[in-house]
C-alpha cells in the first residue's frame, strides 16, 4: 500500500443528488478504493438522494462524527459532488466548523442554474407532480427524508444566491472547487438531451452543471479529457470505471483518467498539511 494520499485527516465523500451510497455499487467508481490504496482514510456521506440541504447536511454530520469516532482524527477533508458542496457549506456553517480541515467542490451548482429557472417557470402542478414522482421513487430505493421540490428550489439562481449569501466559504477552512465541461452533445450518451439546452441557458457545462455556477472560494479551473470528448457529470464520478484515453494529459487541466485525477487531488491537500 502506498502513502501518496495519506492524509492528516480522513477524507469524507459526499455524493450529489439523484445516487446514494452504496457498498456494491459505488457512486464513486474506483475512486475510492484507489485513494484507500494509497493511504487515504475514506468515509462516505450516506446521505438521502433527495434529501433538503438541512436534512441531508443532518446525516452528513453524523457521518462526520462516526470517521471521527473511528480514526481518532479531530477533523476530516470534505470531497463533495454536485449538491453534494451545497450541503458541505451548509454544514460547516452550521456548527461543524471546528471539524472540517478542507472543502473541495466537483461540479457544485454554487450560484444555481438559468435553465432551472426556466424550468421552473411551469405550472406549479406539474412541477409538484414531477417532484412527488420522484419523492415516492427514491423513498422505494431507500431515501429517509426526500424532498424533491427542495432540491429543485435550491437549484434556482434566486434561492442559491440568497444561501450562498448566508453560508459562505468561512475563514480558516481551506476551500476549493473544480468545473468540468463536455465538448458537445455526443461527448455522453447520458447528457446528450440535456446538454444542449444547459448550453442555452448557462454556456460551457458537464451536461447538467454550468462552469460559471462551479465557480467558489479558491476556483481550480476548468478541467476536460486529454481528448476532444470532454468531460461530463458522470464522467466525473467514475460511472465508466475506466480511464478515458490511454493519451497523456498536455496540460494541468486535462485529465486522461479521473481516479488519477482525484489522486491528484488528494496529494495537494496533503502536501498543504491537510
Amino acid at each position: 500500500m502506498g502513502s501518496d494520499c495519506d492524509l492528516r485527516y480522513p477524507l469524507l465523500m459526499v455524493h450529489g443528488m439523484g445516487f446514494r451510497d452504496r457498498k456494491h455499487l459505488c457512486y464513486w467508481g474506483r475512486v475510492p478504493k484507489t485513494l484507500e490504496s494509497l493511504g487515504a482514510r475514506v468515509f462516505f456521506g450516506n446521505q438521502d438522494s433527495v434529501g433538503s440541504i438541512e436534512s441531508n447536511a443532518d446525516t452528513i454530520a453524523k457521518s462526520l462524527d462516526e470517521a471521527l469516532r473511528v480514526t481518532g482524527a479531530d477533523k476530516v477533508n470534505i470531497l463533495a459532488h454536485s449538491k453534494g458542496g451545497l450541503e458541505a457549506k451548509y454544514l460547516v456553517n452550521h456548527g461543524y466548523q471546528d471539524k472540517i480541515a478542507s472543502i473541495t467542490t466537483i461540479d457544485t451548482p454554487h450560484h444555481g442554474s438559468h435553465t432551472i429557472d426556466f424550468l421552473m417557470k411551469s405550472p406549479k402542478w406539474m412541477v409538484m407532480t414531477a417532484a412527488w414522482g420522484t419523492d415516492l421513487w427514491m423513498k422505494i430505493l431507500g431515501d429517509k427524508h426526500p424532498d424533491s421540490y427542495k432540491c429543485f428550489d435550491i437549484l434556482t439562481t434566486g434561492t442559491a444566491e440568497q444561501f450562498d449569501i448566508d453560508n459562505p466559504a468561512p475563514e480558516g477552512i481551506y476551500c476549493q472547487s473544480y468545473a468540468f465541461k463536455c465538448e458537445s452533445a455526443f461527448s455522453d450518451p447520458v447528457f446528450c438531451i440535456t446538454f444542449p439546452v444547459v448550453s442555452r441557458f448557462d454556456g460551457e457545462n458537464d451536461g447538467m452543471v454550468s462552469v460559471a455556477s462551479s465557480r467558489w472560494a479558491n476556483f481550480k479551473g476548468v478541467h476536460t479529457s486529454s481528448t476532444r470528448r470532454g468531460i461530463s457529470h458522470a464522467d466525473v464520478v467514475d460511472l465508466r470505471r475506466r480511464r478515458f484515453t490511454s493519451r497523456l494529459p498536455s496540460s494541468d487541466t486535462e485529465v486522461s483518467d479521473i481516479a488519477a485525477f482525484y489522486v491528484g487531488v488528494v496529494k495537494e491537500l496533503k502536501a498543504m498539511g491537510f
